[in-house]
């Protein structure tokens, strides 16, 4: 058990039994998930509102966390999504024009936990060791714990294999997006006058992306992550994104991959997938996918083209990971990150069918993968 630091009001109960003291802010009460970490150096608001953090505690490498407050604009989804944030440093004052808030009123406004003061470089190394391990996070102005029941809820806590959350974090209908991406000095401009129709699946999409797509010069409808065949094919695409989301992407699969594989077999439609998406189209196309130790979380990824040669500086968010052994004849692997080889985009040999696991539309992160956008444009425009 860490030391703990005068009156602590809240802490972070690892299932292993370790107990980590802090400063609670946003929210009070408890909950449990599987804790991660994150190196981005910016974005905590787009991280805490990406539908895939759910299920999720992040630990916030970066020390500087809520120091340019928090704004509408930045938000990736209507609410916070991850579980709650660990941090070094308690948030400052914020200190940034956009800014129309602060993180902890923000956090509390929505029913997040925080925790600051905790040693996150330790925690950091615990994470690489042991796995990602699951936690109970606890808030309480007086201080008062029940360690021996936070350890219990922790080590009670199901895990994120064979869980699917895309239903927790679809839309609940069909809808249309014209809004394009951030840029100074008007904001968010509206698309009129897309040049193809796509249909975006929602399996826990981050507003972002569907910016880069209408940016791309989409007409975007998007559908709930149960929609068939039937529902994607009733809008007349002339392609299909498959977006990001959360949990274990075979639970998910159990009614996503079908819809996928009669788009494969009855069509010549260009697919497009990114994370669980990506992870999606791999199963149905014969893969298998696999739960990684801590998985990929930050802004900072080297991933190789292995078709170019290119390296991109990329943003990922992903805890499970195509096995790049089961992919069968006729997809290409075409992208790997250079951390640890894992596999991180993959293709169709004959067709415009193909995805990757990193997060082109940055959103935070850098820029580098946004051609792929264009490429899935320019594919849709050969094929009509």
């Amino acid at each position: 058990m860490l030391a703990s630091p005068a009156r602590p009001t809240a802490c972070l109960a690892l299932a292993d039994g370790t107990i980590f003291y802090g400063q609670g802010f946003g929210a009070t009460g408890q909950t449990v998930a599987e804790l991660c970490f994150n190196t981005s150096m910016s974005g905590y608001q787009e991280i805490m509102t990406d539908p895939s953090y759910a299920g999720q505690v992040v630990t916030f490498t970066f020390p500087h966390i809520g120091n340019v407050g928090v704004n509408p604009e930045d938000d990736e989804t209507a609410d916070p999504v991850a579980a709650g944030m660990v941090v070094k440093w308690m948030p400052t004052e914020a200190s940034n024009w956009r800014a129309v808030g602060g993180l902890s009123d923000w956090l509390a406004a929505r029913g997040r936990i925080a925790i600051g003061g905790v040693d996150t470089r330790r925690l950091t190394r615990a994470i690489r060791a042991q796995g990602a391990p699951h936690v109970a996070l606890a808030h309480d102005p007086e201080g008062k714990f029940d360690l021996a029941r936070l350890v219990e809820a922790a080590r009670g806590f199901s895990g994120l294999t064979g869980l699917d959350l895309a239903k927790d974090v679809t839309c609940a209908q069909s809808y249309r997006w014209d809004e394009m991406r951030w840029a100074w000095p008007e904001g968010y401009a509206r698309q009129v006058a897309p040049k193809h129709k796509v249909v975006a699946v929602d399996y826990g999409a981050k507003r972002n992306i569907l910016r880069c797509l209408a940016s791309a010069g989409c007409d975007v409808t998007v559908l709930p992550a149960s929609a068939t065949y039937d529902d994607v094919m009733a809008h007349s695409p002339d392609g299909v994104f498959l977006s990001n989301g959360p949990g274990d992407p075979a639970a998910t699969g159990t009614y996503a991959v079908p819809m996928i594989r009669d788009l494969l077999d009855k069509t010549e439609l260009p697919i497009f997938g990114i994370c669980l998406g990506h992870q999606m189209l791999a199963l149905a196309l014969g893969g298998k996918t696999i739960k990684m130790n801590h998985g990929h979380h930050g802004a900072n990824h080297p991933v190789k083209d292995m078709e170019t040669g290119k390296v991109e500086i990329t943003s990922m968010n992903h805890g499970f990971a195509v096995d790049s052994q089961t992919l069968p004849r006729g997809v290409v692997e075409t992208h790997v990150s250079l951390f640890d080889g894992s596999n991180c985009g993959i293709r169709m040999a004959d067709r415009p069918v193909f995805s990757v696991q990193h997060h082109p539309e940055a959103s935070p992160g850098p820029q580098d993968s946004f051609y792929l956008f264009e490429r899935f444009a320019a594919s849709m425009a050969a094929a009509g």
